[in-house]
């Protein structure tokens, strides 16, 4: 019998009855966290499978759902995991979720413990796109910087449905006045995945830029982040594209 038809026969048998270097939990234990796949990661958090299935084959089925991306994953919410299959309830739907909210925090606490100087596009990607690369729905941001380009403040300007949200100029640069910025960015998510500016995106670009050259306050970039076709998190840069 060769190894994938063994695995199969494996994959058969409740987790339980495996051998013990087979279990994921043991196989961490020996082997290190490295050693696991994602949906033996997953299975540990599951904890348990149901009839006719272990958490291994439940945690595949998760991750078929998504063609494999943990990112398109830790997208769903707790109630459409808990639609989605037989058998995972509000607890497992609930750890799973939260598991991978962890790592998505992580990345933005990584950042958050350096001091945040954006020196291109590319930082301030990396500054925003863990709070809003992944949601369901547009967030729109704005941070704000002082005259060594270090970030002084951010905050969440407005949230709408799937494909836009509204923004106030006037909550952009009040908040720009009170922290004493003399620059600003602006982000915010298409959650489709199609990062090319709408119409709406470039005439609201503009507005922000003008209004900021009457307070001489100067438009850093506008990102539209979210997650390209292939699956990774990237963004579409006005001030890269020459749009500012």
């Amino acid at each position: 019998m060769d190894e994938h038809a063994e695995f199969n026969e494996l994959k058969s048998l409740p987790i339980p009855q495996w051998a013990e270097e087979d279990k994921p939990r043991e196989r961490m234990a020996t082997y290190g966290k490295k050693s696991l796949t994602n949906s033996e990661l997953i299975a540990i958090l599951l904890r348990t499978g149901v009839r006719g299935a272990s958490a291994i084959d439940l945690a595949q089925s998760i991750l078929n759902r998504t063609n494999g991306s943990l990112t398109d994953l830790a997208r769903l919410e707790v109630s459409e995991l808990q639609k989605a299959f037989k058998g995972i309830g509000k607890a497992k739907a609930i750890t799973v979720i939260a598991a991978l909210e962890l790592g998505n925090r992580m990345l933005s606490e990584k950042r958050e413990a350096k001091d945040d100087y954006l020196r291109n596009s590319a930082d301030l990607f990396h500054l925003i796109a863990p709070s809003i690369v992944d949601l369901p729905h547009e967030e729109f941001w704005a941070i704000y910087l002082n005259n060594h380009n270090k970030v002084t403040w951010k905050q969440r300007i407005g949230a709408g449905g799937l494909t836009n949200t509204s923004v106030d100029l006037r909550l952009i640069y009040a908040a720009a006045l009170e922290h004493r910025a003399v620059a600003i960015a602006v982000a915010h998510n298409h959650p489709s995945g199609n990062l090319q500016p709408s119409s709406t995106d470039k005439v609201l670009t503009k507005r922000i830029a003008d209004a900021g050259n009457i307070l001489s306050i100067k438009l850093f970039d506008h990102l539209i982040v979210g997650i390209s076709p292939n699956g990774k998190p990237d963004y579409f840069s006005f001030a890269e594209s020459g749009l500012l």
